[in-house]
């Protein structure tokens, strides 16, 4: 593992913990978890930190997307389809990144993350479920989505959680709660499409990896219980506040240290 201290490890440790809470609500969990381990770990191979947080992410949205599916029925069809489409694309956005420099990388973060915030904050769908489109346009819609969310997932990631969930609550019609299992199922797709990637090029270190999937774990199966009995109001509002605190750090990392 790489050389840490145990302060660096239990930041690590509580971050994956916390993203695994947000994402479990909101989605979006990436955008906590990715900048921790740039900052902890600067001029590691982004590819490294990149497979880690794929680990970490999976395993929580394992745990997450059970308990959603087992509240609300899910389109499995429309499901298994899209999730085809997103574990492709994101094969492809993995092995893109590991052939580009990587500087741009870390100063690209903060702008990103601002951009994600601002489109989350503008989202006020999802309050009521009524699906736009049926069968085989439902099924088309939902796999182009699915894949140019996946090469993003599969490229960077950060976000990619709240953009499936807000991919299907403002495109494709769906309430939030109704979204949430969908939403997890294509994020496990595309974390596992960039997953293989890495593990295949090298870029992985398990025992980072497995640390930070347990905690991530139980963060999502803390979150999935808020979110399913008291709704996501307070949490969203958290949500937004450590975004933002993010934004700020990564910019100074990337231009100002």
């Amino acid at each position: 593992m790489f050389d840490l201290s145990i302060f660096d490890i239990s930041l690590l440790i509580a971050c994956a913990l916390m993203a695994g809470l947000v994402d479990s609500i909101i989605g979006g969990g990436g955008m906590i978890q990715v900048p921790a381990l740039f900052a902890v770990l600067p001029g590691f191979p982004p590819a490294t930190l990149l497979s880690v947080n794929k680990l970490a992410s999976i395993v929580g949205t394992i745990g997450a997307a059970i308990q959603y599916s087992r509240a609300n029925k899910s389109p499995w069809g429309l499901v298994i389809i899209s999730s085809i489409f997103a574990f492709l694309a994101s094969v492809a956005g993995a092995f893109l990144v590991t052939q580009l420099p990587t500087q741009w990388l870390r100063g690209a973060l903060p702008f990103l993350l601002l951009a994600l915030l601002i489109f989350n904050i503008k989202s006020n769908a999802g309050l009521i479920h009524a699906p736009k489109h049926q069968h085989h346009k439902q099924k088309a819609i939902a796999s182009t989505g699915a894949g140019i969310i996946g090469f993003y997932d599969g490229f960077l990631g950060p976000g990619a959680g709240a953009f499936y969930k807000i991919f299907y609550t403002r495109i494709l019609g769906f309430d939030f709660l109704r979204s949430a299992a969908p939403a997890k199922f294509l994020n496990i797709a595309s974390n596992f499409g960039a997953l293989c990637v890495f593990l295949y090029l090298g870029y992985f270190d398990w025992k980072l990896g497995i640390l930070m999937a347990i905690a991530n774990l139980l963060g999502g199966q803390i979150g999935t219980s808020i979110a399913i009995k008291h709704g996501n109001v307070f949490i969203r509002r958290g949500f937004f506040i450590l975004v933002t605190i993010l934004i700020v750090k990564t910019f100074y990392d990337a231009f100002l240290k």
